[in-house]
């Protein structure tokens, strides 16, 4: 009887431990897709995230800055509902000036939509993890 509980015991421990290691990462990698006020107004976007299960870091490239990588400085994930929360800051390339991003958005199946908006302009966004 003892030794059933101990091999149990034993396989519901090795058995977690490999559900952990193979458990997909559903946010850290590669993503792409596009962002914009509206239908007629969009732009390509890429954002490259890692998630160790308590900090969302990473940098956005694309849109008005395309080459300059953007660093996330306020990131956030919640695995249960799969919200995320981004902000970045980066310079107006015209003006100068610092402009603040927040991002909103929901991961679902490799796919993550939301809104973003900046000094007086919003939209929505797209992306799909490579």
């Amino acid at each position: 009887m003892r030794s059933r509980v101990l091999v149990l015991g034993c396989f519901i421990s090795l058995f977690l431990l490999v559900t952990s290691v193979f458990a997909q990462d559903p946010l850290s990698g590669t993503w792409s897709g596009d962002w914009g006020p509206g239908p007629g107004d969009r732009n390509p976007v890429t954002l490259s995230l890692k998630w160790d299960e308590k900090s969302l870091t990473g940098n956005v490239t694309g849109g008005e800055n395309v080459g300059a990588p953007i660093p996330i400085q306020k990131g956030t994930f919640d695995p249960k509902s799969g919200k995320v929360h981004m902000e970045a800051d980066t310079k107006n390339p015209r003006t100068g000036q610092t402009v603040h991003f927040v991002i909103e958005g929901k991961v679902d199946k490799g796919t993550m939509t939301g809104s973003w908006n900046h000094d007086n302009r919003n939209g929505d966004f797209k992306l799909t993890k490579k």
